[in-house]
């Protein structure tokens, strides 16, 4: 019981850990995107195109289906999908310098009724033997070291695995520290010469891309196929974890995991209906407890870029 609670945990908590990773990308350069669970849609949404493409390719043949393909199609739509929502989000508030909070809120909006609209019509028969693909496991053993990380697709492990490289390049690598740079002080950066404008740009439509990967990996793993209802929701945690992990892609690993956790317990348990919708407000409270507590600690590594949230003026430097 505990073992297939543990499992199904870290496999829910990839959904977060795609969007908080891809949150903490974009947050570094200034600019605070609530328009995620939104671009999380729009992932979801591009995934699907790309494979409804991708099996027609195949005229039905399901037999005739890559793993290797189908996982790559299905991320480079999602990408290219969320990353043109980040796009429209960067042109709001990088170039027309529009307040980012109701920009961002704009997106969400527009990204999860479009999604919710459009979804409709991709055809996505044949997806549960996408689907299996999806989820087939590195390791068919029983044990519990194999049933707890072994387990899971292939997206649970690229999840994890582009946590802990953006964590390095943030931190280790010079267009890391550019980035950071420019979210604590884009005139300073401006002045070195650093290409403000460039990073920022970047930074939306390649976190987006990031995020949207939690949404083809909700539809594709987690629903196995199907489109029951939206992933907004989870797109709020995906952003209050970027708060929880303090601005950190490798500790947003085991934050996602307590996440995760706490967002399925209620599944495992006989408690009342209220008692587990007060369950799965746990992570808003928690996150809210750490920022309570970052705050009055007043750690400069523990705090969000200064100049997060701010548009910045070139003319003003």
């Amino acid at each position: 019981m505990f073992l297939t609670f543990l499992k199904n945990a870290i496999r829910f908590s990839t959904i977060f850990l795609f969007g908080s990773t891809g949150e903490t990308i974009t947050e570094k350069s200034g600019h605070l995107n609530l328009g995620t669970p939104g671009i999380m849609c729009m992932g979801a949404l591009g995934g699907c195109v790309g494979e409804s493409l991708y099996l027609k390719s195949l005229g039905g043949n399901y037999a005739a289906i890559n793993g290797f393909n189908a996982v790559v199609i299905g991320i480079l739509f999602a990408m290219l999908f969320a990353g043109l929502g980040g796009l429209i989000y960067g042109f709001l508030t990088i170039t027309l310098r529009c307040n980012q909070n109701v920009s961002g809120l704009a997106i969400t909006t527009f990204g999860a009724g479009v999604t919710n609209f459009f979804i409709n019509y991709v055809d996505r028969t044949g997806f549960n033997y996408l689907a299996a693909k999806f989820t087939a496991p590195i390791s068919q053993a029983t044990d519990w070291f194999s049933t707890i990380f072994l387990s899971h697709g292939a997206l649970v492990y690229i999840a994890i695995a582009l946590a802990l490289l953006v964590a390095f390049i943030l931190k280790k690598t010079r267009t890391g520290l550019n980035l950071t740079a420019i979210g604590e002080n884009p005139a300073t950066a401006d002045a070195a010469g650093i290409n403000v404008t460039g990073y920022k740009y970047v930074s939306c439509v390649l976190g987006s891309g990031i995020s949207g990967i939690g949404g083809l990996f909700y539809i594709m793993d987690y629903l196995y196929g199907s489109w029951e209802y939206s992933i907004d929701a989870m797109g709020w945690l995906a952003v209050a974890l970027v708060i929880f992990s303090v601005w950190k892609p490798n500790w947003g690993i085991l934050g996602s995991i307590l996440f995760g956790a706490l967002y399925i317990l209620p599944y495992y348990t006989s408690f009342s209906f209220a008692v587990q919708e007060i369950i799965k407000m746990i992570p808003y409270a928690v996150t809210i407890i750490v920022l309570i507590i970052t705050s009055i600690i007043n750690r400069r590594e523990s705090q969000p870029p200064a100049a997060l949230g701010l548009s910045y003026f070139r003319e003003e430097r």
